[in-house]
């Protein structure tokens, strides 16, 4: 897959940001605009944008402080409403006034924030592992790990740290995931050593009894999705979106909804497991027109 390297200022206009571009082979076919969790960045997408490449124009950003993109020196501006702030920028600076969301975790979350801010943009949204409402084990689990950390010696010593933090999430991992799995997480450093591709002042935003990248209460914005169709995907192993959350999601949408869980996978699905990516391909197909 090739794509090219887009550059763009922040919405605040202090930041460079990057994201990939994934042209389609129909320059006219719609554009789906992928947005990745807390702690990675576009690469995430990388097992997804091989299937979907081609038939989509895809744009996979990476959020500041996260990939390519530069670190916020402001700390307290890593959260949501900010990063939607970003998107619309992204999406406007391409003249794209319409596009299909997927978003994993936090990518989620600033869905729902750009569908609030402004309304028609989503065309429809893909929520992968993630709901107006968060289970507090799995963020207690996610404030556990994210942070300074320090590197690591070199790539194997990075596999297998990832493999310590997401065990529970991929029980049926070996060698061979993992290590791709860190590839897409980290980064190579100058001196040969390898870090975690993301600012670990991002776990500023995570911290305490009401962190900001969690919004106190979305489901009000939840509630505004109702003419846009949704497709919700949930890790059979989540601890962060349970059973119940996603059947109050599905009892206060009223409009098109499917939802599907796929096996032995916890926070957050790759989305391209089988039951996870054969959904998704039928969901765009119906609604990404």
């Amino acid at each position: 897959m090739t794509y090219r390297d887009h550059r763009y200022r922040s919405a605040c206009g202090r930041l460079e940001l990057a994201a990939r571009d994934y042209p389609a082979t129909d320059p006219g076919a719609p554009v789906l605009l992928m947005m990745h969790g807390l702690t990675r960045n576009s690469a995430d997408f990388e097992p997804l944008a091989a299937h979907l490449a081609g038939r989509y124009r895809l744009i996979v950003p990476d959020q500041r402080g996260r990939g390519l993109s530069e670190w916020d020196p402001d700390p307290s501006q890593y959260r949501p409403d900010v990063y939607a702030q970003d998107m619309l920028a992204l999406l406007d600076g391409l003249g794209i006034g319409r596009a299909g969301m997927i978003g994993t975790s936090m990518g989620g979350l600033m869905a729902m924030v750009m569908n609030a801010l402004r309304p028609g943009l989503a065309q429809a949204v893909v929520f992968n592992d993630v709901g107006p409402e968060l289970d507090p084990a799995g963020i207690a689990r996610i404030q556990g790990y994210v942070g300074p950390a320090g590197a690591m010696a070199n790539w194997t010593q990075a596999a297998a740290r990832c493999r310590a933090i997401n065990a529970p999430a991929f029980p049926d991992y070996g060698d061979t995931e993992w290590m791709a799995f860190a590839r897409r997480t980290c980064r190579e450093n100058a001196d040969g050593t390898v870090s975690f591709a993301y600012d670990p002042a991002i776990s500023d935003s995570i911290e305490g009894d009401e962190p900001q990248t969690v919004p106190p209460d979305l489901w009000p914005l939840w509630s505004l999705l109702d003419a846009v169709p949704v497709l919700v995907v949930r890790g059979g192993l989540s601890d962060l979106l349970s059973v119940a959350t996603e059947r109050a999601m599905a009892q206060r949408h009223s409009g098109a909804y499917a939802s599907v869980e796929v096996p032995r996978v916890g926070h957050a699905p790759i989305l391209n497991e089988p039951v996870a990516l054969a959904a998704i391909e039928a969901f765009c197909k119906d609604h990404v027109t």
